[in-house]
């Protein structure tokens, strides 16, 4: 995988040969609404409501091009590679210690793709924030998802819960560790 880092004034852009990280644009407004409306994708994060209610995803892009924002956003953009603008999401959540989470969704047309794998290792591997240690868990019934992390080098530290808004409850964790360098 080529990988190249574009540094721009307030988050870097990564581009690779199947597709580009790049910080949301409000163009992208509409595609994240379609796709983080699907059930499938919003019951496997924590964050995304279902039904997902209008104005959200304006909202999240708004939060998400703030300069006072702790988390990076970006789209996995396939454009130039004759893919789809919006193929899912990206972020790094800013912790303490030098350390962040990294969270992620792919569009369900995109599933089984390797796309997942390939975003986290690009991720991962230009480390824009310059982390000594990055974390991320996912749900215990998305095992897929465990299978991306491990993929890319994160180890298994244990579990916990944390609450899924789509699905109202309470959803068993696995944990995962990637220590920098």
């Amino acid at each position: 995988m080529k990988l190249e880092t574009i540094i721009d004034a307030n988050q870097p852009v990564v581009q690779t040969d199947r597709f580009c990280l790049r910080p949301l644009q409000p163009s992208d407004v509409g595609l994240i609404e379609h796709y983080a409306s699907d059930k499938r994708v919003a019951s496997m994060t924590t964050s995304i409501p279902h039904p997902f209610p209008p104005g959200a995803a304006k909202a999240f892009v708004d939060r998400s091009l703030s300069p006072k924002r702790d988390e990076d956003v970006w789209v996995i953009d396939g454009i130039a590679a004759d893919g789809a603008e919006v193929m899912g999401l990206i972020s790094l959540q800013r912790m303490d210690r030098n350390q962040s989470e990294v969270g992620y969704w792919v569009a369900p047309p995109f599933w089984n793709t390797g796309l997942a794998s390939e975003a986290v290792e690009a991720l991962v591997t230009a480390n824009p924030l310059g982390n000594e240690t990055m974390f991320a868990s996912v749900f215990q019934d998305n095992p897929a998802s465990a299978r991306v992390l491990t993929h890319c080098g994160f180890e298994y530290i244990g579990d916990a819960e944390s609450f899924s808004v789509a699905r109202n409850t309470t959803v068993k964790t696995w944990t995962y560790l990637k220590r920098m360098g």
